[in-house]
């Protein structure tokens, strides 16, 4: 069901929380825009302008890597700047009020660490932006060490325990997605009552397999995002309006 305005929306997404016992939220680029930071993706986004650099040309070529940190120190104010938004906020009350075990996220912002979800509470598909790890050993560094190696060197650094490449905590393309996060999120989606998938265009897969996956073992849907989606058809709810807007009325909650 399409809710045909905000207010109609609003009110029967807290008639499905009341009544639900385990919710999960499945949050996209969307739910952080608000906040300042871009949606990759979109029309005009920094995708759109400069070509993704895949994790095979990221390991073979340490050209590809200075461009690949050169990039992610030029968006470092971006990131440092935001806070979590009204969407971050709601739903970090209600994993307060026990209605919300964990969150499962597309996003690699730490915001929802920043709203009040503990880390381990926070399930990131596509890995975090705001440290580095080492591909190698999996050693883990914080990025003022790596600009002050990129700065010093006029390279991007190797590790310096086994020597290779270091790298945001992100997932790239033709990375391997994190086994452990995946089975996590799994076992989320089938179990919980209700599932939100919140500002995902819900096209990147495995990812966008989860809403399904809940529906399919029995939750309700509901989709928050702006614009159409290819699940809206199996969703019990959809809201095709602003996020912020939308999930403000359950940050006191």
């Amino acid at each position: 069901m399409i809710a045909k305005d905000l207010q109609s929306g609003v009110e029967r997404l807290g008639d499905m929380i009341a009544s639900a016992d385990i919710i999960v939220p499945f949050t996209g680029a969307g739910i952080s825009t608000e906040c300042g930071i871009p949606d990759f993706r979109s029309p005009g986004g920094i995708w759109t302008r400069n070509r993704p650099i895949p994790f095979d040309e990221f390991v073979a070529s340490q050209e590809a890597r200075d461009e690949s940190w050169r990039r992610r120190f030029a968006m470092e104010e971006v990131f440092a700047a935001a806070r979590p938004g009204r969407g971050h906020r709601a739903l970090a009350a209600l994993h307060r009020a026990g209605k919300i075990p964990a969150v499962i996220t597309q996003n690699i912002d730490n915001l929802h660490q920043a709203s009040g979800f503990a880390a381990d509470r926070v399930i990131e598909l596509h890995g975090n932006t705001t440290y580095a790890r080492c591909i190698g050993c999996g050693q883990v560094y914080q990025l003022d060490w790596v600009k002050r190696r990129f700065d010093q060197d006029g390279a991007a650094p190797d590790c310096t325990g086994c020597d290779e490449p270091v790298k945001t905590a992100t997932i790239s393309f033709g990375q391997a997605m994190p086994e452990e996060e995946m089975q996590r999120a799994t076992e989320l989606s089938q179990a919980c009552d209700l599932f939100i998938a919140i500002g995902s265009s819900l096209v990147v897969w495995p990812a966008a397999g989860f809403p399904m996956m809940a529906k399919r073992s029995g939750a309700r849907l509901v989709i928050i995002n702006r614009e159409p989606t290819e699940q809206d058809a199996i969703a019990d709810l959809v809201i095709r309006h602003d996020i912020g807007e939308t999930l403000g009325p359950f940050v006191g909650n």
